[in-house]
């Protein structure tokens, strides 16, 4: 029984004579749809009941909140379509992004019994609804496919789009979870018409985040846009449709290739080095898209002081945030908090910082040489142009 040797990339490959030892390489192939998909809930629109699989029966989770304001159209739609659906309205914020919000998905998913392949359970809300039904599908049967239909901008332009799903553990974010994509992820801009503007300005942290550390393009149309995108809920006639676009492709376009995370220098981690200890400590005063841009304006003044940023475009930046109702400074951005999240943050890494920074406005690089000493003097730098600032 001789070794393997004609595919370098997988197969089964053995050691010894006889036989005693054995490599298995394998893959896993991974396609997935995001799509924008206009008048989702009109009764005439296919797409949100064929998504994944043909038409037949759904579990259907709903955020609470869009129970609440859309739960009547989500019903006629299914009514309409005439498919035998259970809806799931459940409760979904920091606080309960937890393993006791997955076992109440899977219990339901029991109850319902799903079929392992050709019935997958529609989540329907913000980016922790379906980080949460994600991961209850990821266990459930080792793997039950899912839909993901982000009603949040968060969710539409981060949450929504990636392969990751988790929940909160202790004190830690996301330190439980899975890779494991929807089938189909339908976004509708729609749903932005009835979200508060905190949670739209939560949304545009996470769409500056790939302007700064990416698309100069993308930061040229937030200056210009922003407020009046916020104003008009991406409704009115000021066009946010290139925004959406161009954030929705940039997450893509880092994921895509290293979608399992095997290289941990992700330009996508820009903002979130930080922010996760800040906003689990913080909790529930800081939404996630506000402590992700408290750290980009800490690693804006970081950069600036290393010469990778001008003060003008430091300036710009920090203007632009104000401009989309975010915050630039909080309390916990000091020496202590800093310090346990670089710690955290460098186990995360495997060991490393490396530390994506913005270098000017649309590009970035690592560093892996950052001292609490450095990161100190840049939080009082922000505190000292946070108060001088209009």
């Amino acid at each position: 029984m001789a070794g393997k040797t004609n595919s370098p990339a997988h197969g089964l490959f053995t050691t010894g004579e006889p036989v005693s030892a054995w490599t298995v390489s394998t893959a896993l192939p991974v396609t997935y749809q995001v799509g924008f998909t206009p008048r989702l809930l009109n009764p005439g629109n296919p797409a949100l009941a064929s998504a994944g699989a043909l038409p037949g029966r759904r579990l259907v989770v709903v955020e609470e909140t869009v129970h609440a304001l859309y739960g009547e159209r989500i019903a006629a739609y299914f009514g309409a379509r005439d498919l035998d659906v259970e809806l799931v309205v459940l409760a979904a914020h920091e606080q309960v992004k937890t393993m006791e919000s997955v076992f109440e998905v899977a219990d339901r998913m029991d109850r319902f019994g799903v079929s392992r392949r050709a019935e997958p359970v529609i989540a329907m809300g913000g980016g922790v609804l379906t980080d949460v039904v994600g991961l209850a599908c990821s266990l459930y049967r080792r793997s039950t496919p899912f839909v993901r239909v982000p009603t949040t901008l968060i969710g539409l332009v981060d949450a929504g789009v990636g392969a990751k799903t988790g929940v909160n553990f202790g004190r830690h974010k996301n330190r439980l979870g899975t890779y494991h994509p929807a089938v189909a992820t339908l976004l509708d801009p729609a749903f932005l018409a009835t979200l508060e503007q905190r949670h739209l300005s939560n949304g545009l942290a996470e769409i500056l985040k790939v302007a700064l550390i990416k698309d100069r393009r993308l930061f040229e149309l937030l200056d210009r846009t922003g407020e009046a995108l916020i104003d008009q809920h991406f409704q009115g006639p000021t066009p946010g449709g290139e925004v959406l676009v161009r954030a929705v492709h940039g997450m893509l376009q880092e994921l895509q290739p290293n979608l399992w995370e095997h290289r941990l220098e992700r330009s996508m981690d820009y903002g979130h080095s930080f922010s996760p200890t800040v906003e689990m400590r913080a909790l529930p005063e800081l939404l996630h898209g506000e402590a992700v841009c408290l750290d980009m304006a800490l690693t804006t003044v970081l950069a600036q002081r290393r010469g990778l940023v001008e003060a003008a475009e430091r300036d710009r930046i920090l203007g632009l945030m104000r401009r989309l109702r975010l915050p630039v400074r909080h309390p916990l951005l000091e020496p202590g908090t800093l310090a346990d999240a670089l710690t955290d943050t460098i186990r995360h890494r495997d060991g490393r910082q490396r530390f994506p920074l913005p270098v000017g406005i649309g590009d970035g690089c690592f560093a892996d040489d950052l001292t609490a000493a450095e990161i100190g003097r840049a939080a009082t730098e922000l505190e000292e142009l946070a108060c001088v600032a209009p």
